[in-house]
């Protein structure tokens, strides 16, 4: 190092200070502008971006085991399928075989012991419920459905025994009564009414037992084989005839529901055509008032006469007075023509019905009691209680709110038409004060009618004429 290098040295340094003391000046600068707050959240960003990789990669794990479980799930649930088709096919030749054994054998002892206990039937049915079992909760669409399905299982069995018939002869007596089976199926599935459903089953009995005997005597040694057949195309024939009877129910009820909607469709435009009269002598009375009133002002503003005009005014407030009731009136016209409001009625007939039968409706009539008192005419002998009337802005889905939680309660289960229920007054009560607290509840039966009736074995005229010797 020669002696220029030390001048250099002692100018490095001072420029290494001058640089530091900037770059002090630069730190505090940015410490005013918040740096290290910038880098501290530069660092949780990176610690977040990272976090977040970290989840995706689990996200992609679990998505790729839900794929997977959803994929077993799917081939589970056919297998499940598969297999309740085989149990299904398994339960009905087993009850197919029941129903010959109790019915056209005196074998019962001797099968005793191959019979299923009546848990294991029991536990049977809750994993594949008899198609009888569940016809009242099937719609036409199902019914239809099961009446195929019946049908495969009958010409399974028929083509079964057929192959069973080598000789020509018993190959004739097998389809001769087959004929004659699918024909009286037939006759007793056209004959079935709503009250016929046992009547029916009887008959399928009646037809299968006495085309067993014909056959059976014309050749016993084919005697044991149609027994069999008999017992098993008895439980399908009876089987048809139950789902053709509910699938009777459904289509009646589908077409009693549409006179249901044609019929208030009437009430409808009855009650609106009552509604107009009414709005047109409210607006006529309105006008009345309101010329009225124009004459009484004109009167009050040309009277100097102090009692004159007090009186003046006196009328006016009365005519006022009057002609707001008028409006008001008007408005709760307007309101039940325009929009859905109206009544829900609860009424009651113990004479005619007994205890525990209401009958729930609606009417938008601005009077709901002329409603209640059109349907206490001659149809039944003694009039109706009203319990409640409650007003609705949308009194159509209050209607169809309580029909529905009640829909187990109904009277008659096929024509929905009949709004009668068996329900207590007291669950009745509670249900009216859960959906409209402010409904008022008439717990009363009064049946003045009826109560009357039964104090008096006589009956009540009205040919009485007053006496007017015995009055004096």
């Amino acid at each position: 190092m020669n002696f220029f290098d030390i001048f250099k040295i002692n100018k490095y340094k001072e420029q290494i200070s001058i640089l530091q003391h900037q770059n002090n000046i630069l730190n505090e600068k940015l410490n005013s502008f918040g740096a290290d707050d910038y880098f501290a959240v530069q660092e949780q960003l990176k610690q977040l971006k990272e976090y977040q990789r970290e989840v995706q990669q689990q996200f992609n794990v679990l998505s790729d085991n839900t794929a997977k479980l959803t994929e077993q799930n799917e081939k589970i649930e056919k297998q499940i399928a598969t297999n309740q088709k085989k149990f299904n096919r398994i339960k009905e030749l087993y009850k197919r075989i029941e129903n010959v054994i109790n019915n056209y054998t005196n074998l019962q002892l001797d099968y005793q012991n191959c019979r299923l206990p009546q848990s294991e039937l029991d536990e049977a049915e809750l994993l594949s419920p008899s198609i009888f079992l569940k016809l009242h909760c099937m719609d036409v669409k199902d019914l239809r459905k099961a009446y195929r399905d019946n049908e495969k299982l009958i010409l399974k069995l028929l083509d079964q025994y057929s192959s069973r018939y080598t000789t020509k002869a018993n190959k004739t007596i097998y389809d001769l009564m087959v004929i004659a089976l699918r024909s009286e199926l037939q006759n007793i599935l056209y004959n079935l009414k709503y009250e016929k459903l046992d009547t029916s089953i009887d008959a399928v009995k009646t037809v299968t037992q006495k085309y067993m005997k014909l056959a059976c005597e014309g050749n016993q040694s084919i005697a044991g084989t149609l027994t069999k057949f008999i017992g098993e195309i008895e439980y399908l024939f009876i089987n048809a005839v139950k789902i053709e009877y509910n699938y009777y129910v459904k289509k009646e009820q589908a077409r009693q529901e549409q006179l249901a909607i044609k019929e208030q469709m009437r009430q409808e435009a009855e009650e609106r055509k009552a509604l107009a009269a009414e709005k047109a002598k409210v607006e006529k009375e309105e006008t009345k008032y309101k010329n009225e009133l124009e004459k009484l002002n004109e009167q009050l503003t040309d009277t100097t006469n102090d009692t004159e005009a007090n009186s003046l005014r006196q009328r006016i407030l009365e005519l006022e007075a009057q002609l707001s009731n008028v409006v008001v009136k008007k408005d709760e016209i307007t309101k039940l023509q325009n929009g859905k409001a109206g009544n829900v009625y609860i009424i009651s007939n113990l004479g005619s019905f007994g205890e525990n039968i209401f009958k729930i409706g609606m009417t938008r009539r601005q009077d709901p009691q002329e409603r209640i008192n059109e349907l206490s005419n001659a149809s039944v002998p003694f009039k109706f209680d009203v319990h409640s009337f409650i007003f609705s802005d949308d009194a159509v889905g209050l209607e169809g709110k309580l029909h529905d939680m009640l829909n187990d309660k109904r009277v008659n289960k096929v024509n929905l038409r009949k709004e009668f229920f068996q329900i207590t007054i007291d669950e009745l009560e509670q249900l009216v004060n859960e959906i409209e607290p402010t409904a008022e509840f008439n717990r009363t039966m009064l049946a003045e009618e009826f109560r009357q009736s039964l104090s008096n074995e006589d009956t009540y005229t009205s040919d009485f004429t007053l006496d007017f010797d015995d009055e004096e």
